[in-house]
């Protein structure tokens, strides 16, 4: 099968690559929510040998990083961390609020041009300091979520699932994008 793609020009290469990156995250991050709301609730509780204990604090870490990502290359005060003030709610909660936060850091990302993703941004944490680009803080944030989607894969098959649903970057390029 071969689909074809509009090629971006060559002002517009970042803008392009970051915003569908940011539509790609959305999608993927939809794609295995819908795919874990198909399984045993009780197994999105299950703990398992993980760096987060079972699926749902996994989705809940991919959750927060966002939420945190999002403040950061907005320049705003970001959220206490689930690290420090736990998130009480159900496995759907965390669904919901993933897939929200996803669609607010789609929207924020595309409605930023390419001196908009090149803009310095400051960033200051217990951990690291610095000033970058926008757009490494946008594909930082992006990449860690693609990370621990792969991990909660590798819980399900602990779990006993083997029916996970493909969200490689280039299955969205080919079958997602290009059919639009």
């Amino acid at each position: 099968m071969t689909t074809e793609m509009e090629t971006p020009t060559q002002t517009k290469i970042l803008s392009t690559l970051v915003h569908d990156m940011a539509v790609y995250n959305q999608w993927a991050n939809q794609t295995l929510v819908d795919y874990l709301r198909q399984k045993p609730e009780e197994l999105l509780y299950q703990e398992v040998a993980s760096s987060f204990p079972g699926l749902k604090a996994t989705i809940e870490h991919i959750w927060d990083t966002q939420r945190f990502w999002l403040c950061v290359i907005q320049k705003t005060t970001p959220p206490t961390s689930f690290r420090f003030e736990p998130f009480q709610g159900t496995a759907e909660e965390a669904f919901e609020g993933l897939m929200e936060n996803s669609k607010a850091l789609t929207t924020f990302i595309q409605s930023l041009d390419d001196a908009g993703l090149q803009e310095a941004v400051n960033f200051d944490s217990p951990w690291v300091k610095g000033t970058q680009a926008r757009f490494e803080f946008i594909h930082q944030v992006l990449n860690h979520s693609t990370y621990h989607r792969g991990q909660v894969v590798t819980i399900g098959r602990q779990l006993g699932f083997t029916d996970a649903p493909m969200t490689d970057f280039n299955f969205y390029l080919m079958m997602v994008k290009g059919k639009h």
